[in-house]
């Protein structure tokens, strides 16, 4: 797991300011909500325009991060309480947007998946969504036999949700599904697995 040089695997180089743009939209969950507040902390002066933060309250610091995030300089904060549910307000919020829109996305590979998904529905050019990676590395997997996702996997062999099947959890990505890929892994043998260890924590 976590091999080395595939081509796939989403890259993060973290958040910077854009002095250009004129609307600046964050989306964020769990310890994202850090990223943004670090570079308000950093950059915090190159932030023109109005910004607008979506902000998914997944994890037991959340509540207090919210009360951070509302303390910058900001126009609306909007805090929610699963990923699904932030990005659907992402959703609203850009669909509303305009030429000068920078988009953001800070905190699990999940939400930063499905943020640059959403952004690439809607015609953006998903290169241009400033990531950056905090809190775990749980994954959002795809089974490929039934087509249905498996949340917060963390473990290299996992159960689909769905159909049931044993899968052993690609480090290939898809950009376009915002999973990695999960394949039946005891086909030949049913039952027979390898040793279930937790990789992504």
């Amino acid at each position: 797991m976590l091999i080395e040089g595939i081509k796939s695997r989403p890259q993060y180089p973290g958040l910077v300011a854009d002095p250009h743009a004129n609307h600046h939209v964050f989306a964020a969950d769990g310890d994202g909500a850090q990223a943004i507040i670090d570079l308000f902390n950093r950059h915090g002066a190159q932030i023109k325009g109005r910004v607008t933060i979506v902000y998914a309250e997944t994890d037991a610091n959340s509540a207090d991060y919210t009360t951070r995030l509302k303390q910058l300089p900001v126009e609306f904060v909007h805090a929610l309480p699963t990923i699904v549910t932030a990005i659907r307000r992402l959703q609203g919020v850009l669909n509303v947007a305009r030429m000068g829109t920078r988009i953001y996305a800070a905190g699990t590979e999940t939400l930063i998946g499905l943020a640059v998904q959403l952004s690439q529905e809607l015609g953006m050019d998903p290169q241009a969504v400033l990531t950056e990676h905090r809190g775990t590395l749980a994954r959002r997997v795809q089974c490929v036999h039934c087509k249905g996702f498996t949340e917060n996997v963390k473990t290299n062999i996992v159960k689909c949700a769905h159909c049931g099947t044993n899968l052993l959890v690609r480090d290939h990505y898809s950009k376009r599904l915002a999973a990695f890929q999960g394949v039946c892994v005891d086909a030949e043998i049913p039952g027979e697995l390898p040793e279930i260890v937790e990789v992504f924590k």
